[in-house]
């Protein structure tokens, strides 16, 4: 099962409020990413909400056809007080 933390600027902000983004397996339902997670990283998720985004065809700049794979991301919100430390910012 596939189950990778999406690291971008928002992602970070959104871990400061105990919501987590994650790239999950397009198979993968809400009660299936909820157990995955639990298991992995040893906290309580009480919520989980994903996004489902299609493939496509893009052009590049040199004209190039480029096909993006469909993905479905999930944003999983934790109890209080619990966090994961994937996504800590390290304080330079």
């Amino acid at each position: 099962m596939k189950l990778e933390p999406i690291i971008t600027e928002k992602s970070m902000n959104n871990a400061k409020e105990g919501k987590y983004t994650f790239r999950v397996g397009r198979s993968l339902n809400k009660i299936q990413i909820k157990k995955l997670i639990e298991e992995t990283f040893g906290v309580h998720v009480t919520d989980v909400k994903t996004i489902r985004s299609r493939g496509g065809v893009k052009r590049t700049p040199q004209g190039r056809k480029r096909i993006i794979q469909p993905a479905k991301k999930a944003i999983v919100t934790l109890k209080d007080k619990e966090k994961i430390d994937l996504f800590e910012e390290s304080k330079k």
